[in-house]
Parts: C-alpha cells; structure tokens; sequence
C-alpha cells in the first residue's frame, strides 16, 4: 500500500514538473500565427565593420581594439519609433533585439557591469528602453535577445582570445570573494536577465549556449526564474533545449520541423552591419524563403544590421519593403493560415486556412499547359489568382470516384499580367473541409 502511495505521489510529481516545463497552447499562440519578426544585431562590430563578437574568437581584431569601437558608437541617428513604423508597415509581428552579444556590451544601463552603451560608448545613453517604448505601442511582441556567455568577463571560460588586463573593473563584484569564479559569472547573468525582466519582453532569444552544459548555465532555473516573473514568456531553443520552439538559422530546413519554429536568415552574409559585404539576397529570395518557410508552419525571423549611428542600410530598407509589399498584396495567404500539405499532392509550397475550406498554392515560375493538384477528395468551388482575382477555370481528370480515388484537379494557366514576378499564389475554395486521400493506390475492381 505505501509503495503504491509514493509511485502515486511520484506520478503527480512528474506530471507538475511536466507542465511546467512544456509550453501551454496559450503562451505559444501569438508566435504560431506570427508569420514575420525582425533580429537586429546592433553593436560596436558595425564601427569598423567586422563580423560582431566572433571576429575577436577568430582573432581577426584584439579585444582592446575591439572595445575601442565604442568611441565611435555614436547612435546620433537613433530613432526606434521609425524602425518600428517600418517594421509595423511591412507586417512583421514581433522584433528581437540585441541587447547583450558575446561581447558583453549591453544596450540597456546595467548595474552589474559598465560595459554598456551608457557608461563604455560615445553615445552615453540606453538605447534599449526606448525601443521597447516604440515596441509597446503596437501590436507587435517584444523579443530580447541575450549571449548566455560573455567573452569580456574576468570570470568567464573559455575564451580564445587575450582579454584586456583587469576586466574586473567592468563588472562590480563586491561581496562576492567567497564564490567561485563560476558561481559569480552564474550570478551576474541571473541579475543581469532580472533587469531585464523589467521591460516584460514575450520572448527571450538566447545564444552560446553551446559552450557549457545546462547544468552548468544552469538553464533549466533561467528557464523557471523567467516564467515566474512573466508565465506567458516563451523562450527559443537555445537555452540547452529548454525553450519552447526550434531556430534552425541561414539554410532553410529540407524537412519540416516539428513544433513550433522559426527560420533566422541574414540578409547578406552577415548579421551585424558589414558595409563591404555586398552579397545581398536577391528580393526573390527573400520572399521565396519567406513563402517555404511559412508553409512549412513556421516563422521567418530576417534579420537587418543598423549603422553606429542608429540608421538602417538602404539594401537593407529596400528589401524589408518589397517583403511588405508581397505580403500585403497576399496576406490572406499569410495570416490565418498554417502549414500546407504534405509532400506529393503538388510541387509548390501551400498554405492552409485555419478552418480548413481554403487552401493556397504558391507557384514560384510560370507554369506550363496546366496546374495540377493531386489527391484533394473534397469539392472544389472556385480557383482564382489571389491578388488579381483571375478566375481559373479547373476540372477532375482520372480517378475513380466511387471507390474514393480522387485523381488530379487540372488547374488552368493564369493570364500572364496575373503572374506575381515573385511569387503567385492561387486561392482554391472548398466546398467543405480538406479531406485528402493517403492511399498507395489500388485496382479498380468496379468501374461505374
């Protein structure tokens, strides 16, 4: 009897800790239906323009000349309320900035350490409590990102680089002799993501954690520490598999992942502002990755790389725009919708409507004699070309109804001046709700 009570406690003990750990429906909603969000890595790399933190890990500068960035770091043009109108104009949903990288400049005014952009750069101000002010007036969510590890700090390792001598100066450390070197590194990211608690961001963007074990972060207490400040927080992969949905980064995923995810994609082949680096991503790209991204069932974080001073690249601006524009000719397509079918029933990324009577084909080249879709058994009631409103005319072909085999839906071609340069998508209306067939395929063993 008493073994039997304690395996019940138990049982009960684990499906608490369970739930606690596992996002709830609720909390993830926001960031499923999200479509689009905005990374800004914003730091002292973009003063000479070098690759962020990484380029003091690969010693292509030292880490004196790469703090000295900071006399330089002048945001003199900084202005989020016009950031946030751009990104609010193009249908982004969320944003995620920067506010500490591996190098340990932070853009808020951190107590526990004076390498901030108040006390350490030209331009002597939080540059983080206004973006959030800009943030909260509209209807988009607040992500902050932060480096788990902090390559200035004397307690932290590894580094592969020779720090500047005496970095304890940086980071205030009294009343803290009796801990170990880890202990107090453990602490000071603890106190510094309680500051951060303060702005009530909906998402916290983790990095480096690949450097040291969970426990050793001790990541599944960031995780609980951030929950029990704001319970609808949710958290990226990134935090040893703590988090609550996945971030594959710059190649977009062959199959798709499950869950909850988003796609993180620079614009040209850097995340911080690069100045010589002009391999941009053509706008078809973009909006193509954006398409196969989202009809996979996730979200495309692109990511811009603002200057010292504050403004945003005009490649970059130019391509956020076009994005916009794409979107908002087909955000019908877009929002309210979730991922498509599975491979096989058409040779295009699809989106599905959330009730299930609309399903949407993107076709990414002009298409040739007719559109075909394979497998649909439920009705169709029209096909049209969403931005034009071109009617298409479709019909059945082969199949053998009876016996629930659906054959092909022959689709035909859209007038040229319909095509999208980018990419078309075809709304199909349906009767009722999708019911796909699945079959292998079988003789017909009554023909009608």
């Amino acid at each position: 009897m008493i073994k039997k009570l304690f395996l019940s406690v138990f049982f009960l003990m684990f499906l608490n800790l369970y739930s606690q750990n596992e996002p709830t429906n609720d909390r993830l909603d926001w960031f499923k239906n999200a479509k689009l969000g905005i990374f800004i890595h914003w730091g002292y790399y973009g003063v000479n323009g070098i690759t962020e933190s990484w380029s003091m890990y690969h010693k292509r500068i030292s880490h004196a000349d790469y703090l000295k960035q900071g006399e330089q770091f002048t945001a003199s043009n900084y202005n989020p309320e016009q950031w946030l109108d751009l990104f609010e104009k193009i249908g982004a949903k969320y944003v995620v900035l920067t506010t500490k990288h591996h190098d340990g400049v932070a853009l808020w005014d951190t107590k526990y350490s004076s390498l901030s952009t108040v006390k350490h750069a030209a331009v002597k101000k939080d540059l983080l409590s206004p973006f959030v002010n800009a943030v909260r007036k509209r209807n988009m969510k607040l992500g902050l990102y932060y480096s788990l590890c902090d390559w200035s700090h004397p307690d932290y390792s590894p580094v592969t680089f020779e720090r500047v001598k005496n970095t304890k100066k940086f980071y205030p450390q009294k009343g803290q002799q009796k801990l170990t070197a880890w202990e107090r590194f453990v602490k000071f990211n603890f106190n510094q993501l309680g500051e951060l608690n303060a702005y009530r961001p909906d998402l916290y963007w983790f990095d480096g954690d690949w450097e040291h074990k969970a426990e050793e972060w001790k990541s599944a207490e960031i995780r609980q520490f951030l929950l029990d400040w704001n319970p609808n927080v949710i958290v990226n992969s990134r935090l040893n598999e703590y988090g609550d949905y996945k971030t594959p980064e710059q190649g977009v995923p062959i199959v798709r992942p499950e869950g909850a995810w988003e796609f993180c994609m620079t614009m040209n082949d850097n995340w911080g502002y690069f100045p010589s680096d002009k391999n941009y991503k053509p706008v078809a790209q973009i909006i193509r990755t954006f398409v196969e991204v989202i009809s996979n069932g996730g979200n495309l974080l692109l990511n811009i790389g603002p200057k010292p001073d504050g403004t945003i690249a005009e490649e970059q601006i130019e391509r956020l725009k076009a994005l916009g524009k794409w979107i908002e000719k087909h955000k019908t397509a877009v929002y309210n919708t979730e991922a498509g079918l599975p491979y096989g029933h058409f040779y295009g990324p699809t989106m599905l409507s959330k009730d299930h009577k609309k399903l949407y084909l993107c076709l990414f080249d002009s298409p040739k004699n007719y559109i075909q879709l394979k497998g649909i058994q439920t009705k169709v009631k029209s096909v049209k070309v969403l931005d034009s409103g071109e009617n298409l005319a479709f019909e059945r072909n082969g199949g053998a109804a009876w016996n629930n085999i659906p054959g092909i839906l022959r689709i035909s071609v859209p007038s040229e001046k319909s095509l999208d340069p980018y990419v078309t998508i075809l709304e199909i209306e349906l009767e009722d709700k999708l019911v796909l067939y699945r079959g292998h395929g079988n003789a017909v063993e009554l023909n009608m």
